[in-house]
């Protein structure tokens, strides 16, 4: 079989597509049909990610498939259709994490289930288990036209908020909108003070895959006692609390990864179950920016680096 290896850890100029050696036998092995690309991925391109293997390594976190082998007490059977978060996913076939495995949503393309698992996951972690957002609250999302934004986004609204966007061009501004946005509003202007005042106030939550210098405007345009839920730092930075802020508004900032439903209440098996009420609702679905063979994926990448995607892009097993 044949994936994208990492060769050196240079960014996307480091991804080859190379013949790898066949999935473990006896493991839960997933003919993959498409597979999400991500910034983490982007990331551990570079070299630049808290996880970190030895070069070469196959990239890919989320995958979606058709189950051709299953060990038994996998849960699985061959023919089951799944997407799954497995290291390595970014191969024609996966050795796939059974606990990390889920049923496919059935209205779901495969390009759309592609790109589920590690976005909606992510969005549901954030808003829910951390960000404990309530029915009625306001939320405002950044970098809402990204792959992890609409996700949010969407879940935001199924989960019966009112949802606000930050983003930086026009594209995007209606690529957000689609995605179910109640107002966007672009990062280059003064969206502080526009969030404020559509909200009456402040925002409720502010969930931040973005990062960098917009945290403080982001603890600004918090209500009192609002939350603040920070996923990722795709702008780059890392930003700093001065912790006065937090105690004049009596604000609250939580860091926030998909991992943690594993620890909920059922697992990452009942978030999973409950995003995919959601896309068999129709109140979720996966924005999909474009499909590339995945031989093609280097160019994925390129375009994650140089901010041209909305959604999140695919490759195709």
């Amino acid at each position: 079989m044949h994936g994208l290896q990492v060769v050196a850890t240079e960014g996307p100029d480091s991804v080859e597509f190379n013949e790898l050696p066949e999935p473990p036998v006896g493991s839960l092995i997933v003919d993959v049909r498409a597979a999400g690309v991500g910034f983490p991925d982007l990331l551990m391109a570079r070299g630049e990610h808290q996880i970190r293997q030895p070069v070469p390594f196959t990239l890919g976190w989320e995958a979606a498939g058709v189950v051709s082998s299953a060990p038994e007490g996998s849960g699985f059977d061959a023919g089951d259709e799944v997407v799954t978060l497995s290291l390595g996913s970014f191969a024609q076939k996966v050795a796939a994490v059974p606990e990390a495995t889920f049923r496919k949503p059935s209205g779901l393309t495969w390009e759309q289930a592609g790109a589920f698992p590690m976005n909606y996951l992510t969005a549901l972690a954030g808003l829910q288990r951390r960000g404990r957002l309530r029915e009625g609250e306001t939320v405002l999302v950044h970098g809402a036209a990204g792959g992890t934004g609409t996700a949010a986004v969407q879940v935001a609204k199924a989960l019966g908020a009112r949802v606000f966007g930050v983003v930086s061009s026009d594209v995007k501004e209606a690529a957000a909108h689609a995605a179910g946005a109640d107002e966007v509003f672009r990062s280059d202007g003064p969206w502080k003070d526009e969030v404020t005042e559509a909200s009456g106030g402040g925002v409720d939550l502010v969930f931040d895959p973005v990062g960098g210098d917009r945290f403080t405007d982001s603890l600004r345009s918090l209500r009192s006692e609002g939350r603040v839920v920070v996923v990722g730092f795709t702008e780059g930075s890392i930003p700093e609390v001065k912790v006065n802020r937090l105690l004049m508004n009596n604000t609250e900032v939580s860091g926030c990864s998909w991992s943690v439903l594993a620890t909920a209440p059922g697992g990452l098996g009942a978030a999973a179950e409950q995003l995919g009420r959601m896309a068999d609702a129709g109140d979720i679905t996966p924005v999909v920016d474009r499909s590339y063979p995945m031989g093609e994926g280097a160019e994925a990448f390129k375009a994650i680096d140089e901010r041209r995607v909305t959604g999140k892009g695919v490759l195709l097993g």
